[in-house]
Formats: structure tokens, sequence, C-alpha cells
């Protein structure tokens, strides 16, 4: 990954370099020039400067954390684990934001975490609209995308199923920084699996609490499933511990992957959370082909000069060559995340 020096990058001073901290776990960053509360801009210099290194360090460090699981997941892929199909897909994956298709109030992305062989994928696949798949396979990392069109208005769903980054403390700070919503899992037989989710819960608020500069816990939008409530061996977790542990007014759902108990109240719960339509529940909608929505929102936008908006059932796709955002363009979402509730001062990098 190559950073582009003529680029002007406005990143907050009060906390970004913290952020950079926690994400490599090495010690404070410190320079002269952020000494003072009024900060000039950097000026031009033919070398790179030190926060410029500084950055790219930061880049390498992440970006080779990720290359070791791109590696992992290209093996699984060579070997017919994923496999897709090439046959009239899109040259690109589509992005509503880009193509001016979706307002940003309308694109939104959930983050999935908790312990291995907890049912976090086959959740997942549910919500995507696939089938429960009794083969358990580790997940390093997937990144998935579905597109919804309901009354008129389209939606963009991102879910990053975030299993494989428990070794990757810094990847995982980043993915949770980027979660608008998040849905945690557990199983009901092992205590340890729980444990985890409330560490993590922990993580999660402590983490937005400091990119929002707030002196308490961030109250964050978190669906929790205590999953596998069709096995018939003694549970570990009781709905009692959940309760006094996580609070009475957490959303949690006793859910299988299986047979699909519980899934739609999460799902909703989800929806609810971050703002979405209701028909956004796999029970709500309809999958098509990705052409066949593409068409749908074009079709849409020609009728832009009309007041009367589109009808039709709820539907959704999913875009087949969905990829995760490079680490560039996820702190950059985190930035302005950062700057929609707070005023920081600002510091020129180049």
């Amino acid at each position: 990954m190559e950073m582009n020096t003529t680029e002007k990058l406005y990143l907050p001073v009060d906390g970004i370099f913290d952020m950079f901290n926690s994400l490599t776990g090495q010690s404070r960053i410190t320079h002269p020039g952020l000494q003072s509360t009024a900060l000039a801009p950097v000026p031009q210099h033919p070398k790179v400067s030190n926060i410029s290194k500084t950055g790219m360090g930061i880049i390498k460090t992440v970006k080779g954390s990720w290359r070791q699981q791109e590696k992992r997941a290209s093996r699984s892929s060579s070997s017919g684990n994923r496999q897709v199909s090439t046959e009239r897909l899109p040259k690109r994956s589509v992005d509503l934001l880009e193509l001016g298709l979706a307002k940003p109030r309308n694109c939104h992305r959930i983050v999935v975490l908790g312990a291995p062989k907890v049912g976090k994928t086959n959740i997942l696949q549910r919500f995507l609209g696939k089938e429960y798949s009794e083969n358990y396979e580790p997940t390093t990392e997937d990144f998935h995308r579905k597109l919804f069109h309901i009354g008129g208005a389209a939606y963009q769903v991102d879910v990053l199923d975030a299993a494989g980054e428990r070794n990757f403390p810094a990847k995982r700070r980043l993915s949770i920084l980027t979660g608008d919503t998040f849905l945690l899992v557990f199983s009901l037989d092992d205590r340890e699996s729980f444990d985890e989710v409330t560490e993590l819960l922990d993580e999660i608020k402590a983490a937005k609490a400091k990119l929002l500069k707030l002196k308490h816990p961030a109250k964050v939008p978190v669906v929790i499933c205590g999953n596998k409530v069709d096995l018939e061996t003694p549970r570990a977790v009781k709905l009692s511990d959940v309760t006094d542990i996580l609070g009475e007014d957490v959303a949690f759902f006793e859910t299988s992957a299986k047979d699909g108990t519980g899934l739609e109240g999460a799902f909703r719960a989800l929806a609810s959370l971050g703002g979405l339509p209701d028909e956004t529940s796999p029970s709500r909608h309809q999958l098509i082909s990705i052409l066949t929505y593409q068409s749908l929102c074009i079709g849409q936008r020609g009728r832009r000069g009309s007041r009367t908006r589109g009808v039709g059932a709820p539907c959704a796709a999913m875009d087949p060559l969905a990829r995760r955002p490079s680490f560039t363009s996820d702190l950059r979402l985190v930035l302005r995340s950062s700057t929609k509730h707070n005023k920081p001062e600002r510091c020129h990098i180049q």
C-alpha cells in the first residue's frame, strides 16, 4: 500500500494518535508540532514528514496482519470452500453510496463477533438468506454486502464477520470502530463463550466512548444471541446470568441457527437499533439477482423528477464481488464518524 504524499488528510489531533497507539499496541506517539493547541498546517517539504512515516508504519502493521488472513482465505477459496460464478456478474462491487443510489443514512455496517464454534457464521447465513450448514469451518474473515430496495428507497447493509480477529487486536479494534451495530454470539452450553461476549461488549463500549470523547462508556446498539437453544445438553448460561451481568435492557435472544428459533426477533432488533426498515429481516423480502437489482435502482433513478415513489414488494440482492474496504478507507470512515459528534482541532498531514 502506497500513501499519496500530495493527498491531504485532516485528522482530529485529540484522539487520533491515541487510536493509532491502541491499534498497534505501541507507546504514545509524540511530536513537537502537536504540543500546542493552536496548530498550523505543516508546510510542503520534499521529504516525507515524521508524521507521514508514522502513518506508513501504522498502515504496514495492520496491513501485515490482513495479509496473513488473506493468505488463509485464498487457500480456502482454492480448495473449493468459496466459489463464485463469474457468469453475468457486474464488473466490480456495487456501492450504492458511491453511485448516488442510496443516502448515507441508508448505508449501514453490522459487525459480528464471538468465540469460535458458537454458530456466528450460520446465523449470518440465515440473515443473508442461505441455508444452515452442518459442516464447521473456521472463519478467518468474511465481508458481505446485501442491497435492499424497500418502499422505493435503496439500502446497503455491509456485514463483517470478524471471527478471525481474535488474535489480531489492531484489526479487531478497527472493525469495532467502523461498526454501526453489533451482533455478539455465544453458545448456551459454553460458559467461556459467554464470558468472551461480556469482554467484547466492554471493549466496544470503551472504543466508541474514546472515539467520541465521552467520559463514560458509550451506549452502543448491540444484539446478543445465546445460540444452540435446540441442544438437549445442560445449559452453562442461564437467562438470569445474562440479565445479572449484561443488564435487563440488553437486546438478548435465545436462538438456534439450525432450526431458526429466535432469529426473526434478533434480526428485527438489529434493524430497529440501526434505523433500518423491518423489511430487512429475511422473512420480509424476496431475493433477486444483482443484475435485476441494478436495473430496478437505475429505473428508479430515472423517475427522480416524479413525486411518486417507486412501489413494489421489498426485495434484496447479494453483491457477489463485495470485499472489505482497505485499511485507509476504514480509517477515513472512522474519522468521519468522529467529526459528526465533535469539532476537533485539525492537523494537516501530507
